[in-house]
């Protein structure tokens, strides 16, 4: 996790209204007008039916509460505002409670195509149409009541688990593959990367394959050599069978064995 940010959240009203500018709104509107051509016949029908029951506005940042209502309505969750950056802690607890942070900034125009901390655009579009999914929104919260009460060290590697499945991960369809991890989604680059580089390594994820999830490292700013594929987003209630005591014995076995190698090279440290 990131240790600072030059962003700041937003706070809401007494309403519980944010009040966004024109400018951040045009970069909402520049954001998902791309987005939404590039994730076209490439998001699992599940997201895209999570979009059309969002009904996210194009012209300017959409409230909280209007995706909170819906989310509520089907899966029990809604979006809880939190500044540009949270710790570990505070993140499994809000995951366990149904409640998904979503940082209340926007990027600026000069980083339209990445940045390192999720915004808002980030949050909403790429992850906020699957909670709609109920195999999806339920293993969301199992993973955060997996991590409440794991020590720092056993938290790094659970971070993994989440970053593999709800921020990359990839589906194999019958229809081909497809994503529906949020940190593809929202990327216009890795959209493509993902599904077409034929320099990627593409791994089965299962119940079984757990452990090589736990054991595999990534980086938050390279494109990712690695992904791991389910069938389908119900895949995702067989890994949440994993009790939370299976999954810490699991994370003692990865730490025992140790990360395989990396397949990006080492960040290099101005």
């Amino acid at each position: 996790m990131a240790k600072g940010s030059k962003y700041v959240s937003k706070h809401a009203d007494e309403q519980g209204v944010i009040h966004w500018t024109a400018q951040e709104n045009k970069v909402w509107q520049t954001l998902i007008t791309r987005q939404l051509s590039q994730v076209k016949d490439k998001a699992c029908d599940e997201y895209i039916e999570g979009l059309a029951k969002l009904q996210l506005p194009m012209d300017e940042i959409p409230q909280l509460s209007d995706i909170s209502k819906v989310l509520k309505e089907t899966t029990g969750w809604q979006c809880y505002p939190v500044p540009a950056l949270i710790g570990f802690g505070e993140f499994f607890k809000l995951l366990s409670e149904k409640k998904f942070p979503v940082a209340t900034f926007i990027r600026t125009e000069e980083e339209l195509d990445y940045l390192q901390e999720p915004d808002i655009f980030h949050e909403i579009f790429g992850h906020c149409p699957l909670l709609t999914n109920p195999s999806f929104a339920n293993y969301t919260q199992a993973y955060g009541k997996m991590g409440l009460n794991a020590t720092k060290e056993q938290r790094v590697f659970l971070a993994r688990l989440y970053w593999f499945t709800v921020e990359f991960g990839l589906l194999d369809t019958p229809k081909g593959l497809r994503i529906y991890g949020g940190g593809v989604l929202s990327s216009p680059s890795e959209t493509q990367y993902a599904l077409t580089d034929e320099n990627v390594e593409r791994r089965t994820l299962n119940k079984d394959k757990v452990l090589d999830v736990l054991r595999t490292p990534y980086r938050i700013d390279v494109m990712q050599p690695v992904y791991f594929l389910l069938n389908k987003i119900s895949d995702l209630d067989r890994i949440r069978e994993l009790t939370v005591e299976d999954m810490m014995a699991l994370v003692e076995e990865a730490k025992a064995l140790g990360l395989f190698k990396a397949k990006f090279p080492p960040k290099v440290v101005a």
